[in-house]
């Protein structure tokens, strides 16, 4: 019964089954929520954090977000590629270290005001 069970046919189906029951009681669930009206004029209002709302179009700026994206983008692909690199070869240690190099060049003409 546990060699059947694992058989990718019949685990997709068994999963798409119970995949299926959920949806089914969940969607109930959801109606059944919706159904009730709502009890306060404030409920369909949005979130403000408690503030009151302004009424303008909301204007954001991404001036300062962009340096710290790059920045996070430049340190991760750095650490994967010095992370992935075999020990012990010479060759890998001069491209790490070249590699470290200009992404400390990179991160301080990001970061320079």
């Amino acid at each position: 019964m546990a060699r059947l069970l694992l058989l990718p046919p019949v685990a997709f189906a068994l999963l798409l089954g119970l995949s299926a029951l959920c949806s089914l009681l969940l969607g109930r669930l959801a109606a059944h929520l919706h159904a009730q009206p709502p009890q306060a004029a404030e409920r369909l209002e949005p979130y403000a954090c408690g503030e009151e709302r302004s009424e303008g179009p909301s204007q954001p700026d991404y001036r300062q977000f962009f340096p710290f994206a790059y920045f996070f983008t430049i340190a991760h692909v750095v650490a994967l590629i010095v992370a992935t690199m075999p020990r012990g070869s010479p060759a890998a240690a001069g491209l790490a270290a070249a590699m470290l190099a200009c992404a400390a060049a990179l991160v301080h003409v990001l970061l320079r005001r």
